[in-house]
């Protein structure tokens, strides 16, 4: 069974086809433990992003890839946001391939349409306006589309070039950005976030405009807003409502912590949602009492949600400790990624 000091003394001293060769090795075993799994996903996500030359970028990409052949549909749905992070177009044929797999779980078809539309190329339109107007489709996955065809068209649209957006506090590529400078207030914006009148694309915009008026945590907006998110737990699409977990593992305030508490307690709740929301109280760990919800849930009858709570239980250890990231490789920490993306979600 690989540690995680195999796995980091695997990557010492090695050039990028070997480190990235042992964090495969350590990411597609399923004797690994998963938390270890998840620390080598998130440097190979690194090493996909930041590499200088289309061959280490597409070897780490494959390397994630290969990880779809696990079991766990926790892991895959992880593999599947992650390259949509890369900013890559290598990234888009495993991700392709995931989607039209009618057999595979739907939370990871779903994260890969979503990651799709991260990487914002118009040729993937089409694609997913197949699975969008699919007879039968699951509606998350439906819904994912949807959401990904308009983030797509946005960014590759005339307006966008006129839009004036705040500069955020989080580099991750979501699944629609923060509504444009507008000065609205947090009441007006979490109007439009319940407003099921509105496209999904445009409370999602809303939605994020939000968690950026929570961060830094000590804003006056900040508890506001936090509690305006947390009205979307009420919302009829189970994939909106993981969102707002999603949201609020990257805001790891504490004025969530009641929010998703409630939101991992409820057994009838989505496994999607139940699950996002584990992880993101694992954001939370340094927070009373949350490890001690965590733990409540280690035998939950959904595996996803078993599994989301082993994650998050290293999370909350890496909060409490000195190690600067949530990674493996010692040579990439400071770059690479950081706990909040660990909230996986979207």
């Amino acid at each position: 069974m690989a540690s995680s000091e195999d796995v980091v003394a695997a990557s010492n001293g090695a050039n990028s086809t070997s480190t990235i060769q042992s964090l495969r090795e350590g990411l597609a075993s399923e004797t690994t433990p998963l938390p270890i799994r998840f620390r080598a996903l998130f440097s190979l996500k690194h090493l996909a992003k930041t590499a200088t030359d289309d061959v280490t970028a597409q070897e780490a990409i494959d390397a994630i890839a290969a990880g779809f052949a696990s079991p766990s549909a926790l892991l895959k749905h992880e593999l599947a946001y992650c390259l949509g992070q890369t900013e890559k177009l290598g990234a888009v044929a495993p991700l392709r391939k995931v989607l039209a797999d009618l057999q595979e779980d739907c939370m990871v078809r779903h994260e890969s349409a979503e990651a799709l539309g991260a990487l914002g190329h118009a040729d993937n339109l089409q694609f997913l306006k197949e699975y969008r107007d699919r007879p039968g489709e699951d509606i998350a996955v439906k819904e994912t589309c949807e959401i990904a065809i308009d983030r797509i068209e946005w960014e590759n649209s005339e307006a966008r070039k006129k839009e004036t957006l705040k500069l955020s506090d989080f580099a991750s590529i979501d699944p629609a950005p923060p509504m444009p400078q507008s000065g609205k207030s947090v009441e007006e914006l979490g109007k439009e976030l319940m407003d099921t009148s509105l496209a999904l694309f445009r409370r999602y915009r809303a939605m994020f405009a939000l968690r950026d008026l929570a961060s830094p945590p000590d804003l006056p907006t900040a508890v506001p807003a936090v509690e305006a998110l947390a009205k979307g737990f009420a919302d009829g699409s189970a994939l909106f409502r993981h969102e707002i977990a999603f949201v609020f593992g990257q805001l790891s305030h504490p004025a969530s912590i009641s929010a998703l508490t409630s939101a991992l307690s409820n057994l009838n709740e989505a496994s999607m949602v139940r699950h996002e929301a584990a992880e993101a109280l694992g954001s939370l760990g340094e927070e009373e009492g949350v490890e001690d919800v965590l733990k409540r849930f280690l035998h939950d009858k959904e595996r996803v949600v078993r599994e989301s709570v082993i994650v998050a239980l290293d999370i909350a250890e890496y909060e409490k400790g000195d190690q600067a990231e949530y990674a493996l490789i010692p040579e990439i920490q400071g770059a690479s990624a950081s706990v909040e993306e660990v909230a996986t979600g979207s």
